[in-house]
């Protein structure tokens, strides 16, 4: 191979502040570099410097030659990035609807790339050609999709996109960043794949951006880990991965794997970097994240089975226990079900005589979509779903996006309202209630979001925020609750003064959390409360949730489409598929032995690490 990128010392600076130390980055030709690390590493800034897209405010020293390029891509101006950006270099954005145009079809869309960089033909040609391209991509009817609006797609499909437009010019080179960190495993699976394919067609080098180890793994060929701005070490994939030389690469395959330490709670790069940890355990993950005897290895640590599963006398396998040591065992699981789409209605998880918290039955809601011609149509995203969950429980909702688990929570906690069915909470109806009459589910029942920026107001000081919930308490006493919360969380008394926008993401979902807990509730619910966070930071506040339902007796409700958290932090798991529930029962037994076809699609497609050679 020949080399395609030579990047030598790059370092970007801030005013007097450097945030990146000297990268050194080699990529050839049809190559696939992975580029890992935690939030704030450098890792999208070494990508915004080689495509000449960084802010005014920062500037870029060192070195960095592409193949057949006579100057420097960090010394190009403004027009020769622009004519070199889609043509020879091209780049897939980690949200896409933030660098897709809202007003423009996609169709049109795709074509600007073509007619920008001189295709033949003219207009016309280029929108046919981008209907090409997108039928390239596996979109469904092409032709509909090219005439449709970035809303009106979905995540998978906005990303597909991208994809289309970035190698619409066949480019030497693709910069990914971070493309699949908001998709469901089915659809990473299917974008990864379809990445995959594009470049290995077109002969096209790749750089690919993540904190998720599992995808390099599956992905690349050799991996690039930086740390704080500088690169810590580099190699082939199999030996990295395999017999990782720096202390930091050791502490990501463990935190990637979600593995636990002697008392069973998520290790973290600090509590590795301390040496805190005792001996870790990834064995119970090896299925649903992936993590083998490699990274085990790599951690070096001893597995500990640190999450026993016991198993009645008499052999049957209804009465599945799961534990972690120090934590008291949660309620009993009920029996691993699997319900066929056209069974009648059932109950999930119901053991005769125990007072359920939170049961469902017969849930459905029916949206009538509008249509610009001809009549509405009816979407059923929550389809006749019934399961219960017992004081103390915690309880795991996985599945696609689309396939009705938010619409599920926002009806259990009364921000939707159902069509059909019952939700009872501590034996109160939450269906039918009068939104001012449900003050008493307020303080019963609190969620936490998927987007905490999103969550939080902006103008809000953190003090406010925390305590809005709180109706008839005093100014002292609030105060004083919300540096509780607060220290509760893992956060200082003086963060209480600041605005969220001062913090970082794992910061603000903490923030988040602890307006949930606040009203010290007995169901704390969240919506996909990990998925958009770093590894690291992911397990700090998988952590944090564990440890505030031991402290507060709360009972979870947990929805991811991340299958290897929901098996770290869920005694139980109910899977979805179509505003169904197809599959539910002990968390292990239902990721070991999955009885639904579906359940076993979204095991087999989580990427998993893997050892060398495997």
């Amino acid at each position: 191979m020949s080399t395609l990128l030579q990047v030598s010392g790059l370092r970007v600076q801030s005013g007097p502040r450097e945030l990146l130390h000297g990268i050194d980055l080699r990529v050839e030709r049809g190559e696939r570099v992975g580029l890992i690390g935690e939030s704030g590493s450098g890792k999208t800034l070494t990508l915004l410097a080689l495509m000449g897209l960084l802010p005014e405010a920062l500037r870029a020293t060192g070195a960095a030659r592409l193949d057949g390029e006579d100057r420097d891509l960090l010394t190009l101006g403004d027009r020769a990035s622009a004519r070199l950006r889609g043509r020879r270099v091209s780049m897939v954005f980690q949200e896409p609807m933030t660098a897709l145009d809202p007003l423009l079809p996609v169709g049109r869309q795709v074509a600007e790339i073509l007619t920008l960089h001189g295709f033949a033909g003219g207009a016309r040609a280029a929108r046919g050609r981008s209907v090409e391209l997108l039928d390239g991509v596996g979109l469904p009817d092409p032709g509909a999709a090219a005439r449709a609006y970035p809303h009106e797609l979905s995540g998978g499909q906005r990303q597909r996109v991208m994809l289309a437009m970035a190698m619409a010019n066949t480019p030497d080179l693709l910069l990914a960043d971070e493309p699949t960190t908001a998709l469901d495993v089915t659809v990473q699976r299917r974008v990864l794949d379809l990445m995959r394919e594009q470049v290995a067609r077109s002969g096209t080098s790749l750089v690919f951006v993540t904190h998720d180890l599992g995808i390099v793994a599956d992905l690349c060929d050799r991996v690039v880990i930086l740390r704080d701005g500088a690169v810590v070490e580099e190699g082939p994939l199999d030996r990295v991965f395999s017999a990782p030389q720096h202390p930091y690469t050791r502490s990501l395959l463990a935190v990637s794997a979600l593995a636990t330490d002697a008392r069973g709670r998520l290790v973290t790069v600090v509590d590795l970097g301390s040496g805190t940890t005792g001996a870790v355990s990834t064995g119970a993950v090896s299925t649903g994240a992936g993590m083998t005897g490699a990274a085990t290895a790599a951690a070096g640590t001893q597995a500990t089975g640190a999450v026993p599963a016991t198993t009645p006398a008499d052999g049957s396998a209804d009465a599945v226990v799961v534990t972690a040591p120090g934590r008291p065992a949660a309620p009993q699981p009920g029996p691993h079900e699997v319900l066929p789409d056209q069974a009648a209605p059932h109950v999930f998880n119901h053991l005769p005589g125990d007072a359920p918290l939170l049961a469902v039955a017969e849930l459905r809601r029916t949206y009538v979509r509008p249509h610009r011609i001809g009549r509405a149509t009816h979407v059923q995203a929550v389809r006749d779903v019934s399961f219960e969950v017992r004081e103390g429980q915690r309880f795991g909702v996985v599945g696609e996006s689309g396939s009705g688990k938010s619409t599920l929570l926002r009806l259990v906690t009364g921000l939707d309202q159902a069509t059909a069915g019952s939700v009872r909470i501590g034996g109160r109806e939450v269906v039918g209630t009068p939104e001012r009459a449900l003050g008493w589910l307020r303080r019963t029942a609190q969620i936490v979001f998927q987007d905490p920026m999103g969550s939080l107001d902006p103008r809000m000081r953190i003090a406010e925020v925390v305590t809005e919930p709180l109706r008839g308490v005093g100014a002292d006493e609030r105060r004083a609750r919300a540096a509780e919360v607060l220290d509760a969380v893992g956060l200082p008394a003086t963060a209480l003064d600041r605005y969220p926008h001062q913090f970082s993401g794992g910061q603000r979902q903490r923030i988040a959390i602890a307006r949930a807990v606040v009203t010290r509730p007995q169901l704390l619910v969240a919506d996909e409360a990990v998925s958009s966070l770093d590894v690291s930071v992911r397990a700090q506040v998988l952590n944090l949730l564990s440890d505030l339902a031991d402290e507060y007796g709360l009972t979870l409700l947990f929805v991811s489409h991340d299958l290897a958290v929901v098996r770290r932090t869920c005694d139980t798991v109910a899977v979805m598929n179509e505003g169904r529930i197809v599959e539910c029962g002990p968390t292990d037994q239902v990721y070991e032995h999955p009885l639904h076809p579906y359940t076993a699609e979204l095991v087999a497609a989580a990427p998993r690490l893997r050892a060398a050679g495997a």
